[in-house]
């Protein structure tokens, strides 16, 4: 009796001990929490709102006739270039006046801006139309100036290698990022010696003022160009109905017959909103999808970016006789993509053109990652113009509660409409903001050296 009744003060000896003395786990949720209500510079923890600093630029002059086409690449915009964190780019054609321009005039394709450095001691001779095929980066960095600083994208080379852009939908797209997140740029570590960070804009516009057919110039089919070559003069597939390499820079859409107006200068005014960096901001990476994917995979492949094939563009093929009378007109792509790093998913959206009717990117075990759904305008102003996208519903997942895992294979889908002819030179891109760790992970790891050794204390 007497062992037992030891034995028994004991184990309530060390349950009192316990209680005094807290567990690993209890003492970094203490910690956490310390950092939480006795650091009030964190940006991380408070509203950034009263943090954000903005400003408005406008690209360099665009000169549109009727039916004409402009795809130019602007060098060394006006951007932040100090080390800071990205929380949103927003974008809208405007005239000389700064009156926004309704897509039924002037039709923005698409536009993208790209980071790049360049050589402080060899400054790169700049001309502002890279003949290469539009959101195909590589040619444009073909002086050794110019160093390409793309996203993390999978696609080859730097195809879709940009940081921000869309189209159509620009105006009715939110693109901003929820804190305690930020996209990193203007990192001293990151920019190579002698190089300084530097940007460009890419903006593809049309010009629809008194054309014929205005969808079909919207998408690029080449009967309305005139165009049997590309603009290398190579000579066209006779299957190639219409995509980028009928309109390209300085192409026209055929107008109705007497039909006149004046050139106009238009403008792409663009808003930068961003952050200082500091320890506490969590970092994202930029992932763009593309549903042309055709990666090649083979037994000794590990995944390397020079195996996809992005081609960016495709066909919807016209509805049958058949599928028409079922109500069945409907065109889907899919791809599948290896991601080689993965991590929590903070935001997420698509890209299509007119016609189409959502892209949904699922995990492998069939999960949904994100839908995206297109948003069309009923009216004629700016913004709502009616049968165009004029916005893009978007994912903001709780953080934690969305994950690609190292190594998995995505599936991207993305849904068109088909009608009697085919729609040309589509698009199923798919841009996500992916964060590798958590923000209490990050504090922990990133704040003073007694919180990132709090996982030592009992080691």
């Amino acid at each position: 009796v007497g062992s037992g009744s030891g034995t028994l003060q004991s184990s309530i000896h060390r349950s009192a001990i316990k209680m005094w003395f807290p567990t690993k786990d209890m003492m970094i949720s203490l910690a956490i929490l310390f950092l939480v209500f006795l650091t009030p510079c964190s940006s991380a923890f408070w509203n950034t709102q009263n943090k954000i600093k903005t400003a408005v630029h406008l690209s360099p002059k665009i000169e549109l006739g009727p039916g004409s086409v402009s795809i130019k690449y602007y060098n060394d915009i006006e951007f932040p270039r100090s080390h800071v964190a990205l929380k949103g780019v927003t974008a809208e054609v405007v005239d000389e006046a700064g009156n926004p321009v309704p897509l039924h005039q002037t039709y923005l394709h698409h536009w993208a801006l790209i980071r790049y450095h360049e050589s402080k001691s060899k400054l790169a001779t700049h001309t502002n139309y890279d003949p290469h095929r539009v959101l195909h980066f590589s040619d444009s960095f073909s002086n050794s100036s110019q160093v390409s600083a793309r996203n993390s994208g999978i696609c080859q080379g730097n195809v879709l290698g940009q940081y921000y852009g869309i189209g159509s939908e620009t105006r009715g797209t939110n693109t901003d990022i929820p804190d305690p997140f930020g996209i990193e740029i203007g990192n001293p570590a990151e920019i190579p010696e002698g190089y300084e960070e530097k940007w460009k804009l890419l903006i593809h516009a049309i010009d629809t003022r008194g054309v014929e057919d205005t969808m079909g110039c919207t998408e690029c089919r080449c009967d309305l160009y005139n165009v049997t070559v590309n603009e290398f003069g190579i000579p066209l597939s006779p299957s190639y109905e219409g995509g980028l390499d009928c309109c390209y820079d300085q192409t026209q859409c055929r107008l109705r017959k007497g039909f006149q107006a004046p050139k106009r200068s238009l403008y792409l005014r663009y808003t930068a909103k961003w952050i200082d960096w500091d320890e506490y901001v969590v970092p994202v990476k930029i992932y763009i999808l593309d549903v042309t994917d055709t990666l090649k995979i083979s037994d000794t492949s590990n995944i390397a970016s020079s195996d996809h094939n992005c081609v960016i563009e495709y066909q919807v093929d016209p509805c049958n006789s058949e599928s028409k009378k079922d109500n069945e007109c409907l065109h889907v792509k899919r791809t599948s993509l290896p991601m080689q790093k993965g991590g929590y998913v903070v935001y997420g959206v698509a890209h299509q053109h007119s016609g189409g009717i959502g892209s949904t990117l699922y995990g492998q075990d069939g999960r949904v990652i994100c839908t995206s759904l297109p948003i069309y305008g009923s009216g004629d102003e700016a913004g709502n113009e009616a049968g165009y996208v004029v916005g893009m519903s978007t994912c903001y997942p709780k953080p934690g509660s969305v994950k690609i895992f190292d190594g998995e294979t995505l599936t991207l889908e993305s849904n068109y409409t088909s009608t009697t002819r085919s729609r040309t030179g589509v698009m199923g891109v798919f841009y996500l903001l992916v964060a590798e760790q958590l923000p209490h992970e990050h504090y922990l790891t990133h704040s003073s050296p007694f919180f990132r050794n709090i996982n030592n204390v009992f080691d």
